[in-house]
């Protein structure tokens, strides 16, 4: 047994196909065939159920992939580990990031971040919260920057700032007249939320309180995949919505009269660089946390007066 046959099957379990697999693994349909025959002629079972198409693992196939997928990872942070105490700034750095941080964020410290590390290869992509999880726990992302506390015992949260969340009103809706708001002066049928899969919408749901979205005020139900959308909406049309402070920057003058701060403790979700517990890169991890927090204003790398919203669904 090797680790190139445990990338073969990954492969197929991934594509579903091995000529397929095979053009993925830079070798030929044989090859890859051969080795995966010679693997499960040594475990004494068939990894994958051939007569089907596409191609499938078997019952006890699927659990040799899943240990699989856990020792290639394991080999993976060993490798990462070594260029660590070499101090190499190098390989590859995969990062997945909430999309109600991601335009805001991003612009601020990327740039100086690569530009400090050119021989670093970064990918980014944008991932709900589940997915970050999911995909952190297998290896297929290094870092997460997204909001906490998670409660995953198997990661590693290192908490950056707390980015105050503010009330965003159209002037057709009356809020409270004082220069303070409280989350249950919120009215539910008025309030524009993020759809299914954002964890900011269970904050904002924690947050005011909510059980359940109950718009009697009219027949429209809507549910926005950006912050930028319930922004928009509020302008052209009616009702409020929680933005957190990061997307207020770049605010009009005539938006900026829209929002509306709560009293203390202020509302708050905290951001976080979340690792697996025994990630190895940690000179890196620092650089990065280093990065995000020069731009990041001191009042907002303190908790002080801020409740940190749960991004537990109720």
């Amino acid at each position: 047994m090797n680790f190139q046959q445990l990338e073969y099957i990954l492969a197929v379990d991934k594509h579903r196909h091995f000529a397929k697999a095979a053009e993925h693994c830079f070798v030929t349909q044989p090859t890859l065939s051969m080795m995966i025959q010679k693997l499960e002629e040594e475990l004494g079972l068939k990894i994958f159920n051939r007569e089907v198409k596409p191609v499938e693992p078997t019952k006890e196939g699927a659990e040799i992939i899943a240990r699989a997928k856990e020792l290639l990872t394991k080999a993976g942070l060993l490798k990462a580990y070594a260029a660590e105490l070499k101090g190499e700034n190098n390989g590859e750095l995969h990062l997945g990031i909430i999309p109600t941080l991601a335009p805001y964020l991003l612009p601020l410290f990327l740039k100086s971040f690569t530009e400090n590390h050119p021989y670093l290869k970064v990918f980014i992509k944008e991932m709900v919260t589940n997915d970050i999880i999911g995909k952190l726990k297998t290896g297929d992302l290094d870092v997460g920057l997204m909001a906490t506390p998670l409660m995953e015992p198997q990661l590693s949260e290192q908490p950056l700032f707390y980015e105050e969340f503010y009330a965003y009103a159209s002037s057709k809706n009356r809020l409270p007249a004082k220069k303070l708001l409280l989350p249950k002066e919120i009215d539910p049928n008025q309030l524009w939320l993020l759809e299914e899969g954002h964890c900011m919408r269970n904050q904002v749901f924690n947050l005011c309180e909510l059980k359940k979205k109950d718009k009697k005020s009219d027949g429209l139900h809507y549910e926005a995949g950006s912050i930028e959308t319930l922004i928009n909406l509020v302008d052209k049309s009616h009702g409020i919505t929680i933005v957190p402070y990061l997307a207020t920057v770049n605010l009009t003058p005539g938006q900026v009269n829209n929002l509306h701060r709560f009293a203390d403790p202020k509302p708050a979700r905290e951001i976080s660089l979340v690792t697996i517990r025994d990630f190895p890169r940690k000179k890196l991890l620092e650089n990065l946390r280093a990065s995000v927090l020069e731009v990041i204003p001191g009042s907002m790398q303190q908790a002080l007066k801020k409740k940190v919203a749960s991004i537990e669904a109720r």
